[in-house]
């Protein structure tokens, strides 16, 4: 995993590699699996430990489950880690290349984008890792460690979090700040896994530049999220201050192909995330503590000045959304941050009573959702983190998040998944 830092000083600020093993259980709940009645009075409270007759239920199984328990060995979760010197400021963003994984993509509040290669570090923590084995791993060379970028991009004209590599054409990336402009970067050279780095010319970075015409009837142009398409090669989508979601496609550049204000009451979109699975799916999350999930197909109204219809939106955050991602392999299952919490969601669970509106009803469809009311789409909430930034799947191991908050990292598996 790859974080970056937002010290209250520049030259504090660090991009740190790290890596996680001996993964367990927190304190206290390893060992054997809860009983269903061990759950149920976890759950429903000290009254329901008692039965009619007020007698308290003694279990001499429970008794054996907990001498058990103290025997097995507790094994500590292992964190290591290796840090890069980050001289541009704080980190607004960090995304990691798809095709090649030791190429990392950092914002920065200066107005800079840099690309950093870890694979030294990849190599230097994996060796940690092996300890003295005389493995051949062990005693393969490390590579270079470059503790500096290896390219700076300063063509943005302010700051910005909207950042992307694309899935399909290998080193291209896309970048936005908050003036509305979208820059899009081409490698000069394919991008595998066997190179060391990816190449980028200055004069060639830059290959489709968006300017601010194109969003001059907007207050406030900021572009706050970007997301290529995981099935076109050409489209990528926006996420835009004033409740945009604009379409793109960069063999047309300077206009978009599909704009439309999904919220109207002027409301920020801070978030979106494509389905790697269902192509047609975009999922949107915005300043007010709406989300929504939205089909393209029919995205494009006839009427400019009406909203299209979301297939669900969800008005039960308090807070505003600032992060989304689809599950990787579950095509109904979404990840969900706001300031106060981590949240999972399965659309694919439907309410049991079709006249109740639960707040996950979309507009159009038995009207808009009712705010603050819980829905049965709401599988799992961790909560305990302060201001949360980010949630994202992990790759391999199925239904494990990582969070990243102003309070620390997050790192676990929704007991009910």
């Amino acid at each position: 995993m790859v974080v970056g830092s937002q010290a209250d000083g520049v030259g504090k600020n660090k991009l740190s590699v790290l890596r996680m093993s001996d993964l367990c259980r927190i304190p206290g709940s390893a060992g054997k699996e809860k009983t269903e009645k061990e759950l149920d009075d976890e759950m429903l409270g000290e009254e329901w430990k008692h039965d009619k007759n007020g007698d308290n239920e003694c279990d001499n199984e429970s008794e054996d489950d907990s001498e058990e328990e103290e025997e097995e060995e507790e094994m500590d979760p292992v964190l290591e880690h290796y840090s890069f010197p980050h001289a541009c400021g704080g980190i607004n963003r960090i995304w990691i290349c798809p095709h090649n994984s030791v190429i990392v993509g950092v914002w920065s509040d200066s107005g800079v984008v840099s690309l950093y290669d870890v694979g030294g570090a990849l190599d230097v923590l994996d060796r940690s890792a092996l300890g003295n084995s005389n493995s051949k791993q062990q005693q393969a060379p490390v590579r270079k460690m470059r503790k500096d970028p290896f390219f700076v991009y300063s063509g943005h004209s302010t700051e910005g979090y909207a950042i992307d590599w694309s899935r399909h054409t290998p080193g291209r990336l896309a970048t936005a700040d908050c003036d509305g402009n979208i820059h899009i970067w081409n490698a000069e050279h394919p991008v595998t896994p066997n190179d060391i780095v990816a190449k980028y010319g200055a004069k060639k970075s830059l290959s489709s530049p968006w300017g601010n015409s194109s969003f001059a009837i907007l207050d406030n142009p900021s572009v706050e999220d970007l997301q290529w398409s995981p099935t076109e090669a050409t489209v990528l989508a926006s996420a835009e201050c004033g409740g945009y979601v604009r379409i793109y496609d960069v063999r047309c550049p300077g206009k978009a192909m599909i704009s439309n204000k999904v919220h109207a009451s002027g409301a920020d979109v801070n978030v979106i995330s494509w389905n790697g699975l269902v192509g047609n799916l975009l999922a949107s999350g915005g300043d007010d503590g709406s989300f929504s999930v939205w089909d393209l197909r029919n995205f494009q109204t006839p009427d400019a000045s009406t909203p299209p219809k979301p297939l669900a939106r969800f008005q039960s955050h308090r807070a505003p959304i600032t992060s989304l991602e689809w599950h990787p392999t579950d095509e109904s299952m979404i990840a969900v941050s706001d300031d106060l919490g981590t949240y999972i969601y399965d659309l694919s669970i439907e309410e049991d009573d079709p006249d109740h509106q639960n707040g996950n009803n979309a507009e159009g469809e038995g009207g808009s959702g009712v705010e603050g009311e819980i829905p049965p789409q709401l599988l799992f909430v961790h909560s305990g983190s302060q201001m949360t930034k980010e949630a994202h799947w992990h790759p391999q191991i199925p239904s494990c998040v990582a969070t990243t908050s102003l309070s620390g990292f997050s790192v676990f598996i929704p007991s009910n998944l």
